[in-house]
């Protein structure tokens, strides 16, 4: 069970780190310096932080959806 867990752990560390890489390329097709007349020197951190938000709302989403089909097993059962 210990053991299990652990992985399961691995698995959403991996997902999470998966989706913000995959918001952070997503976000850098964007040119956001067409939206300013000077961009902010913060803007590459705004970038980063917006990326960590959307990247983890989408992986808590995906684990979500696969923690309820895992559990639809013990409902058919």
């Amino acid at each position: 069970a210990m053991r299990l867990t652990g992985v399961r752990a691995l698995i959403d560390i991996l997902v999470q780190l998966g989706f913000i890489w995959l918001s952070f390329r997503a976000l850098q097709g964007i040119h956001w310096e067409r939206l300013f007349r000077q961009p902010p020197s913060t803007l590459p951190l705004l970038i980063v932080l917006c990326a960590t938000a959307l990247g983890t709302a989408c992986a808590n989403f995906f684990l979500g959806i696969l923690n309820s089909i895992y559990q639809l097993t013990y409902f058919i059962r």
